[in-house]
């Protein structure tokens, strides 16, 4: 008898980057100290909402961290922060007076006024 094997379809990525995001990754990797494995984004317990986003240079791999592949090198989402973040899109926006990255997050019930930080 034999067992047949079923081929699993890829997960797909928690978080999705838009093309600037990706680009703004890889800035941010060509002047990465020494060291960067690749950049994190987490959810720190923060703000009017108690969760802020929160994106930061990492040098080594957590393994419950989702990693995601950019042409720039690895991107990490904390582990502890996938559930909050699932479905979410990560874009990088800057104008004549901003700069930053820009979350559309389904799973956020409500942002505090300035929008540094959401609750779910």
């Amino acid at each position: 008898m034999t067992q047949a094997t079923t081929a699993r379809r890829p997960r797909p990525a928690a978080l999705t980057l838009t093309p600037a995001a990706e680009a703004r990754i890889a800035a941010l990797m060509s002047r990465a100290p020494e060291g960067t494995l690749g950049v994190k984004l987490s959810t720190p317990r923060r703000g009017c909402s108690g969760l802020a986003y929160s994106v930061d240079y990492v040098s080594e791999a957590v393994p419950f961290d989702e990693r995601i592949e950019t042409p720039a090198g690895p991107f990490f989402v904390d582990g502890g922060s996938i559930l909050y973040l699932i479905g979410s899109t990560m874009d990088w926006q800057e104008d004549d007076f901003a700069a930053g990255f820009v979350f559309e997050n389904p799973n956020a019930k409500g942002s505090c006024g300035c929008g540094e930080s959401f609750t779910v």
